[in-house]
């Protein structure tokens, strides 16, 4: 995957830095500043232009105001009030106004409208739980496209046998198509991060399980439950390590024929 060059830093950037605005890293603040990458993003992410676009973390508003262009509204979520107050001069008096929406807070606290399609710079410590609260977001979205940095984006796609592979793997994987896209040298964000951020796709898809609320009997002995569907599925003596999703996607079903059914 080849690398990008970082270009130079852009007007927005500048008129930051004059104004002294120092970018908090308590919030995992690193700017994408390559407009070629910020494109190439968005290219990936298919948008339309009756789209509905989250943005988690929109910063200076780089990569927003590219998709203002291509969709027909952007929904932005943002912790830092002095960033949300630079997006909200930079689209001011501008056809973009009218299609910006901007939720100022925590993503991981903030009940998340209807949307078709993310694109986001993910801060490293939110992305667990930011990645299981998109996939199990509703009504379901298109896709996303996410930048992480590179170890978390390759536990991502890891495969059973990998020494990345673990229970983000297997989860993640259950409930998405997960693609690595491109690798992106850590010199186009501001301020680098600490190590190389890679882009990763995810497309979701439905995993439909029925859901049973019965009565469980007080002498019911649980561990012989499972053993026993463990038994009857062939996979009492496999490894969780060595799984892969259809592994697990067909002892589920056996759980679930036995009325076992996980939420």
């Amino acid at each position: 995957m080849p690398k990008i060059k970082a270009e130079k830093k852009s007007r927005v950037h500048n008129e930051i830095a004059k104004q002294g605005i120092q970018f908090n890293k308590d919030f995992g603040q690193h700017i994408l500043k390559n407009p070629l990458i910020i494109t190439s993003m968005l290219d990936k992410a298919g948008l339309r232009p009756t789209d509905v676009a989250l943005e988690i973390g929109p910063g200076t508003g780089n990569m927003t105001i590219k998709m203002l262009d291509r969709v027909k509204k952007v929904i932005a979520c943002e912790i830092d009030t002095r960033l949300v107050a630079e997006l909200q001069k930079r689209v001011q008096g501008t056809p973009y106004q009218a299609k910006l929406q901007i939720l100022v807070g925590d993503v991981l606290k903030t009940e998340l409208p209807f949307f078709d399609i993310c694109v986001a710079n993910i801060p490293y410590q939110i992305s667990s739980p930011l990645v299981f609260k998109l996939l199990l977001h509703r009504p379901f979205f298109r896709c996303a496209v996410l930048m992480f940095q590179q170890e978390f984006a390759q536990r991502l796609v890891a495969k059973p046998g990998d020494k990345l592979y673990c229970r983000l793997s297997i989860n993640t994987q259950l409930l998405a198509r997960v693609d690595m896209l491109m690798k992106v040298g850590k010199n186009n964000f501001r301020p680098p991060p600490k190590s190389t951020t890679l882009a990763v796709l995810e497309k979701n898809y439905k995993v439909h399980c029925s859901l049973h609320n019965k009565e469980i009997p007080e002498d019911f002995d649980i561990k012989q439950k499972v053993q026993d569907v463990l038994t009857a599925a062939e996979a009492d003596q496999m490894r969780a390590r060595t799984m892969d999703v259809d592994d697990f996607m067909k002892l589920l079903h056996a759980f679930n024929s036995e009325g076992i059914h996980f939420a």
